[in-house]
């Protein structure tokens, strides 16, 4: 390591003898990513502007895509090769460690075949269950587990409005907030299986809808927005959040739930355009209207029984439910396999 600036003490040509791990050290992070951002670009890649997480590679024959969490790095290609010999690549100036496909990243179960690709946190949700057990109520334990769950919310969207409601009390739980938690863990409990399944046939056209739940909170009459977003027929985006002000109309609500879901379309229109390497289109301030009108997506009236997003702003019934949940591609890969 060089000497650090407004060091007096050292001569020429002195540097600082590095005595423990780099992860014990404050900078580690940032200079971790400098290097790594670095390497990457001196391979041909570019980072997205849009997630700065995606790194992408084009050519005639191609493509390569990585995504980063820290130093574990996913890796996808068209071409064996163009992977073996970025993997060459990284371990030539990093020594990595090569785990080959994928099955398990994040907490997250990763399971393939020719119809699609399953994801699931099974195991995750046994060891949330194992570590609450019949433990009794304090704060401190309720935080962590709505931390917990909120991480669960990445393949489980049936928990999604149950667990919005629950973080909300966060800062003041009582234990009729706890009661309601381990309600939603004897419900995980009956299909810690259930996953997300993305159909390797899905047609590459997105869908979204948006509900909005006007006055819905009785401490601040602040609306819910909820949204779900397909890509052909797999969920790859959902969401239930407490809107930032106060709507004096439910029609304003919905304005605002709209103007959500198409900031998250953008998001991943932007994304997948990034991995086509083209340029991303500007951002205008009157975002719902103006997309509207250029035909950036279509409006289309949905009845109750069929709006999906139901399930991110409000309590249903069981058979309810279960009817919309089925439509979410959530899939029970242990009975699958039985």
């Amino acid at each position: 390591m060089t000497v650090p600036e407004g060091n007096t003490r050292a001569r020429e040509g002195q540097v600082c003898l590095l005595k423990r791990s780099v992860y014990g050290l404050k900078q580690a992070s940032r200079e971790w990513n400098t290097e790594l951002y670095l390497k990457l670009v001196e391979y041909g890649f570019t980072q997205s502007c849009h997630d700065h997480c995606l790194f992408v590679k084009s050519h005639a024959g191609g493509f390569l895509t990585l995504l980063v969490y820290v130093d574990d790095v996913l890796i996808i290609g068209s071409h064996d090769s163009d992977i073996e010999h970025l993997k060459a690549y990284l371990d030539r100036v990093f020594t990595i460690k090569d785990l080959c496909f994928d099955k398990y990243f994040l907490g997250v179960e990763i399971a393939r075949s020719e119809q699609g690709t399953y994801l699931n946190q099974r195991k995750y949700i046994l060891d949330i269950l194992k570590d609450v057990g019949l433990q009794e109520f304090d704060t401190e334990r309720y935080h962590r587990l709505i931390g917990r769950l909120l991480y669960l919310n990445f393949t489980h969207s049936d928990i999604t409005f149950a667990v919005q409601q629950l973080s909300q009390y966060v800062g003041n739980p009582h234990y009729s907030h706890w009661d309601v938690a381990v309600h939603v863990l004897r419900y995980l409990k009956r299909c810690p299986s259930l996953g997300l399944f993305y159909s390797s046939s899905s047609p590459c056209t997105l869908t979204a809808y948006s509900d909005a739940d006007w006055g819905t909170c009785p401490d601040t009459r602040k609306s819910l927005t909820g949204f779900c977003i397909f890509l052909g027929t797999s969920l790859i985006s959902w969401k239930t959040k407490k809107q930032n002000t106060v709507s004096l109309s439910s029609v304003e609500s919905e304005y605002r739930a709209h103007g959500a879901v198409v900031g998250e379309l953008q998001w991943i229109f932007y994304v997948t355009r990034d991995l086509q390497r083209t340029k991303h289109l500007d951002i205008d301030c009157h975002i719902v209207c103006n997309l509207f009108k250029d035909g950036f997506f279509v409006l289309q009236h949905v009845r109750s029984r069929n709006q999906l997003a139901d399930v991110f702003t409000k309590s249903l019934g069981g058979p309810q439910f279960q009817m919309l949940l089925s439509k979410f591609g959530l899939r029970d890969f242990h009975r699958c396999q039985t």
